[in-house]
């Protein structure tokens, strides 16, 4: 039995088979897997979905890592629950990415993968129920598990449960293009939370403004308590009178921990390929997953306008994109990864002479040479159309050996810590972010180093452990 348990659809360690039939492991990494790192194995339990061939090996042959339970959802469900409704209804919903013309459309089809979702969600949190001590304390991550705290709730009142949303929430008005019923059974599966988390105040007041129910099965209505900054939603279900609290913990970085990262041999040896590929021009760095809101093609397009309207920058600025591959399972998403090579590949037939290449990037998963192009980075480009944090504006700064300035999209999360010392723009306004990355490379390396020292200051200020346990004590008490 566990006393704190976290719940993800992807877990803390994957397993491939090797050629000679035996198992390999390898871990994770990221905010969860530190900050679960502060729980003693014996005490904590980490349940995830087994997402491969090698995970479903491994729970068959009962091979289980300390403190991790993969749970073998049936292959079916899974891809109906996670790729036809986690990422193809509720994370378009909260970035408000619809193309609202043709999508979205709720029918049969939709129904049925819904009722997977639904079992997928209960699958963990009959796991959850059963692997819990009393009393213990449950942290569910994520709008794949939107469900879970209301499911686990009606399993064992007894748990002090919380949910964290790591994606922007969907405004009222978004929220509603889902049918009523659906719209009420995942506010319902949130409100079986004790706390819910979110990186910023600005996501969490969309919760609060969308989690009005008056229906069959119950009341909610938000709050803000007049004793401080104690906000949440009373509800009424089943008889029984609960509140929910809601809370904003904007996840940060490890510093030491991703200096120690960026500047081993390896990144050392990718950022000497790097210097020699750059020159002594200046850099405009980006990293992204090739995700449809992190707008990579509109980021391409300033750069574009930015040779064209201040051609002094020409042959001084090279464009270092690393956009990795995401979601290639889905069409959309295939489309989009190649819209980015052929928008770099017209910006280097179009500018480029043969002792300057534009844009280099890079569509592959490749940590090392984005650590490196972060220690070489003279600007950053974030520049996200919704985004829940985006810890790359986090990252960068501390990073970058000469300082960065930063152009940062005023619709990223971490727009709330970092606006005030970057140059902050509307991510839709291809002009305006030409103009901000003029401003950028143009910057006085006083102010620049300044800025950095303050974005680096404010991107550690929660560090991983800190943001998990700080939701921990919250939760606890």
């Amino acid at each position: 039995m566990a006393s704190v348990l976290v719940a993800s659809n992807r877990g803390p360690v994957s397993y491939t088979v090797r050629d000679d039939g035996e198992l390999e492991a390898r871990r994770g990494g990221g905010g969860l897997v530190s900050g679960l790192s502060a729980i003693s194995s014996e005490d904590g339990l980490w349940v995830c979905a087994a997402l491969g061939d090698g995970d479903r090996e491994a729970v068959r042959r009962g091979v289980a890592e300390t403190g991790v339970r993969m749970l073998d959802i049936a292959p079916d469900v899974y891809a109906d629950a996670y790729n036809g409704i986690a990422n193809s209804v509720l994370w378009f919903l909260h970035h408000h990415l619809y193309d609202i013309p043709r999508e979205p459309v709720f029918d049969a089809a939709f129904r049925r993968r819904w009722e997977s979702y639904r079992a997928y969600n209960h699958a963990f949190a009959e796991a959850l129920a059963e692997a819990a001590d009393d009393s213990a304390a449950v942290l569910v991550q994520d709008y794949h598990l939107a469900l879970v705290p209301g499911q686990l709730r009606e399993l064992r009142p007894d748990l002090r449960i919380a949910h964290f949303t790591h994606t922007p929430w969907a405004s009222p008005q978004y929220l509603r293009l889902l049918p009523e019923d659906v719209r009420e059974e995942l506010l319902w599966g949130m409100l079986g939370a004790d706390e819910l988390g979110f990186h910023t105040w600005g996501w969490a007041t969309s919760f609060l403004s969308g989690a009005q129910i008056d229906g069959p099965e119950g009341t909610a209505e938000p709050f803000l308590r007049s004793s401080d900054p104690w906000r949440g939603v009373k509800h009424r279900k089943g008889g029984a009178d609960r509140s929910t609290r809601v809370a904003a913990y904007p996840l940060g970085v490890d510093g030491d921990e991703l200096l120690s990262l960026a500047h081993r041999p390896e990144v050392d040896e990718r950022l000497a390929a790097l210097r020699a590929e750059v020159g002594d021009r200046k850099t405009i760095v980006r990293v992204d997953r090739t995700e449809l809101s992190k707008n990579i093609l509109r980021g391409l397009l300033a750069y574009r306008e930015l040779l064209t309207t201040h051609p002094e920058w020409q042959h001084r600025v090279v464009h270092l994109a690393s956009a990795y591959p995401s979601r290639q399972d889905l069409e959309v998403y295939r489309s989009y990864t190649t819209a980015v090579r052929e928008l770099a590949d017209r910006i280097n037939d179009a500018f480029g002479t043969p002792d300057w290449t534009p844009v280099l990037v890079s569509v592959q998963d490749d940590f090392t040479r984005s650590l490196a192009a972060y220690r070489l980075a003279d600007v950053a480009l974030v520049n996200p159309v919704r985004d829940g944090m985006n810890l790359v504006a986090k990252e960068i700064p501390v990073v970058s050996e000469a300082g960065c300035a930063l152009v940062l999209s005023r619709e990223a999360g971490a727009y709330e810590e970092l606006g005030k010392d970057a140059l902050t723009v509307n991510p839709y306004d291809v002009t305006e972010t030409a103009e901000a990355l003029h401003r950028a490379l143009s910057m006085p390396p006083a102010d620049r180093t300044e800025r950095t020292k303050r974005l680096a200051a404010a991107a550690t200020a929660l560090p991983p452990q800190r943001w998990f346990l700080s939701q921990l004590e919250a939760l606890r008490s």
